[in-house]
């Protein structure tokens, strides 16, 4: 049964939380909604809930109107950020809940209970009460509960953000092989674009309300439609560099000129930004066609196995990622190469012109 958004608005006040948002959403789907804090994800989630009314627009599943009916009506399973579990109830009778209040019977209960808690690997755990139980498992019962009322929508408010690292890895891979095997909608919420890449599906890109893009997530990454959409779907945020094209070179910045190949032998003359993600940004040269720009370190940070550069070129800075642990010394100048091959290339105005997917493999490993 599709879900169809049309043209939602809504209003807090005088302020516009979400803008005229359209989606459609398929049966057996995964969704997700990518974008920063206050972006409208959790609160598209409460309209597509019942929770909220919209303020303009209209929301069907499967050609009925629900705008105006209550979440009560709805069949939808929505799971928070926080580990809500009722603290007096058994593992077992907290996920068993949704399915006592629609009066199933006692053996379907029991049956229901044990599947969805064996695929979470919590069928251990189900005589327990939930302060008894650590993080992970506190949020795997409350996601449980969720997949057993086996409803037709299922919504995901970042669901893993207060899990430890390790533990939200795991439920990941757990939740993209379960999600695969059923029929709900699913719309999950992330500020993350490795998770994004992680869970595949589809990913519609969020800000200030607005809808930038929507489509599968690997097209969506491989080809952001704007500056905008290229840096909310980037880890770190993408570099960008002022250039130009005449007709056989490539000059970026104060670089000498690069002979027009692949992607961006096809561009006209004219002035282009041009976007580097930076796991494509090296410090070291890779081959004789890459690109060399002339910075200054400015600042090093190590995150787990690796570490986040920043240099500043021509009055900007720019992330550089670095594959493990490496020292540099403060206000030493270096060379930053990239490879033209991996450049996004978009107008003035910060419309996508061209852009290559040779990078999608290699963000989608480091994401697993």
């Amino acid at each position: 049964m599709s879900m169809v958004l049309e043209n939602i608005t809504k209003l807090v006040g005088n302020e516009c939380h979400i803008n005229d948002i359209s989606l459609q959403f398929e049966p057996g789907t995964f969704n997700i909604l990518l974008g920063r804090t206050l972006s409208g994800k959790t609160t598209l989630m409460r309209l597509m809930a019942g929770l909220d009314k919209p303020t303009q627009g209209r929301i069907l599943m499967d050609g009925q109107d629900l705008t105006r009916i209550s979440i009560r009506k709805r069949d939808v399973a929505m799971v928070y950020q926080q580990f809500i579990n009722y603290p007096s109830m058994s593992v077992y009778k907290n996920i068993a809940s949704p399915l006592r209040l629609a009066k199933v019977s006692t053996a379907e209960i029991d049956r229901k209970v044990r599947e969805v808690a064996e695929m979470l690997h919590i069928e251990a755990l189900l005589d327990r009460l939930p302060a008894e139980l650590s993080g992970g498992q506190q949020q795997r019962t409350a996601i449980a509960r969720a997949l057993v009322k086996d409803a037709e929508l299922l919504l995901m408010d970042e669901p893993l953000v207060n899990l430890d690292y390790k533990l939200r890895e795991e439920l990941r891979i757990e939740m993209s092989e379960i999600f695969k095997r059923r029929k709900s909608i699913v719309v999950y919420a992330t500020t993350e674009p490795l998770e994004a890449l992680a869970l595949g599906g589809n990913t519609a890109v969020l800000h200030e309300g607005g809808l930038e893009q929507f489509g599968s997530t690997l097209e969506v990454y491989q080809h952001p439609q704007t500056t905008r959409i290229a840096q909310a779907f980037s880890d770190p945020a993408m570099n960008f560099v002022t250039g130009r094209i005449d007709s056989d070179s490539l000059y970026l910045g104060d670089t000498p000129p690069t002979p027009l190949l692949g992607h961006l032998s096809k561009l006209n003359q004219g002035s282009y930004q041009f976007g580097m993600r930076a796991n494509h940004l090296k410090l070291e040269r890779e081959s004789a066609t890459e690109i060399e720009f002339k910075a200054t370190i400015d600042l090093a940070e190590i995150s787990g196995s690796e570490t986040y550069l920043y240099v500043i070129h021509d009055n900007t800075t720019w992330i550089v990622q670095q594959q493990g642990i490496h020292k540099h010394q403060m206000g030493k100048p270096a060379h930053v190469y990239v490879d033209p091959a991996k450049l996004y290339v978009f107008d003035l105005d910060g419309h996508l012109v061209s852009s290559s997917s040779r990078d999608s493999s290699e963000l989608k490993q480091r994401s697993q």
